[in-house]
């Protein structure tokens, strides 16, 4: 069968869109065919989208499927930024892809301020990535006396089970919830430098299987009970974290507060206080910032990062206060990054690319480091970002920028 005919039997779906690879060993070929069907289909061009560098063959049945080409989102960097971490040290520069106007130049303002006062101090407070699954017992008592169990157990657990599936994870802890005969067991993870969401899957089901055959009277339901939480906004994850927790903070002298970001602490404070603690109480917000998601948004997307898990990305709370000098004191608490530079989206070319810019592609030496430095990164940027916006808005400046930026 030549091209044309493989073309025509997918326009007229005799042929599925999954099943043209089974035509033709070339994944470039299989691309432009399901993409060419769709243009004769619908009478459409779509040769932006047929206009791409990544290589069909090391992405399709590993990060997408029925590809028909790629979407390209303008990417710019801000920076440098300096960071005082315990990971990240030095000056950076971060890649943002947004078609937002004026965010990029919003977070570089922010990182010029930081810098010239001497930099971020961030800090890593807790890495783990969690699964929640579902376990129906016969009544609350059983389900108590299983959930004691598994805490008692999870060196076993380990062992027997998620050793099995990954030489990077490790099993640290479990915390039970049991309502009414449904238990519900928290599994958190170590996953080194990956983002680990498909590790700890895997795992969780070989932990489950243990625990069906230890407990015959018990009925594994789901291997996610939602409790985990995933691309959700929850309470679960804001109190408690998953994946990476983090702090970034910085004081700003009065000076330079006045010369670069034409406001001063007190106003900035206020600001914050009025808009992003009691505005987004309010409004029962999981976010007490101004765009967490804006910044880790753009990040996510030009590094290869998991897109959906931008929901608990911006989750978390900043704080502005002045200091007894009368300088400005700020700070972001991120309580669930989630995020790897290894696995995933973090394998496209483009992405790696975008990685390599901060110096965090691939794995770490020793393992998980990557990913922490890149945790306290996102961490410097949003910073940079909460603390730009808060002083456009504070000095009335926030129309005129979206007005020469953003139209």
């Amino acid at each position: 069968m030549n091209v044309e005919e493989l073309i025509e039997k997918v326009v007229k779906g005799e042929i599925k869109l999954h099943q043209v690879e089974k035509y033709t060993n070339d994944k470039h070929l299989a691309t432009e065919v399901r993409r060419k069907a769709l243009e004769k289909r619908f009478n459409i061009s779509l040769k932006n989208i047929g206009h791409y560098s990544i290589d069909p063959n090391q992405v399709i049945g590993k990060n997408i499927e029925n590809m028909i080409g790629a979407v390209q989102i303008p990417m710019g960097v801000a920076g440098p930024l300096k960071i005082n971490g315990e990971y990240a040290k030095g000056e950076f520069y971060i890649p943002l892809a947004t078609t937002e106007g004026a965010l990029v130049a919003s977070v570089n303002r922010g990182c010029s301020t930081l810098t010239a006062a001497g930099g971020v101090k961030t800090t890593v407070i807790d890495d783990k990535m969690t699964r929640a699954p579902l376990l129906k017992c016969p009544d609350a008592r059983r389900a108590r006396e299983i959930a004691q169990w598994t805490e008692e157990n999870l060196d076993y657990l380990q062992e027997k089970a998620v050793s099995k599936i990954t030489r990077h994870g490790k099993l640290r802890g479990v915390k039970p919830y049991i309502v009414g005969n449904n238990l519900y067991l928290r599994f958190e993870f170590e996953t080194a430098d990956a983002m680990g969401m498909n590790m700890v899957t895997i795992a969780s089901e070989e932990i489950m299987n243990l625990i069906e055959e230890q407990f015959p009277d018990v009925k594994y339901l789901a291997l996610s009970g939602n409790l985990c939480v995933d691309k959700k906004p929850n309470a679960m994850n804001f109190i408690n974290g998953r994946g990476k927790t983090v702090i970034a903070e910085a004081i700003i002298p009065r000076e330079i507060v006045e010369t670069k970001l034409k406001t001063t602490p007190e106003l900035i404070a206020e600001v914050n206080y009025r808009k992003n603690l009691v505005g987004s109480a309010q409004a029962g917000s999981y976010g007490f910032n101004a765009h967490f998601g804006n910044i880790v948004g753009a990040i996510f997307l030009a590094t290869g990062q998991d897109e959906a898990q931008i929901t608990e990305g911006s989750h978390g709370i900043t704080l502005a206060e002045v200091t007894p000098e009368g300088d400005l004191y700020t700070s972001i608490t991120m309580p669930s990054l989630e995020i790897g530079t290894v696995g995933g989206g973090t394998r496209v070319p483009t992405q790696r690319e975008a990685l390599s810019i901060m110096g965090i592609a691939g794995g770490g030496d020793p393992p998980g480091t990557n990913a922490k430095k890149f945790a306290e990164i996102i961490a410097g940027a949003v910073l940079a970002g909460e603390l730009s916006l808060l002083a456009a808005i504070a000095a009335k400046h926030l129309a005129k920028a979206h007005k020469e930026l953003g139209r």
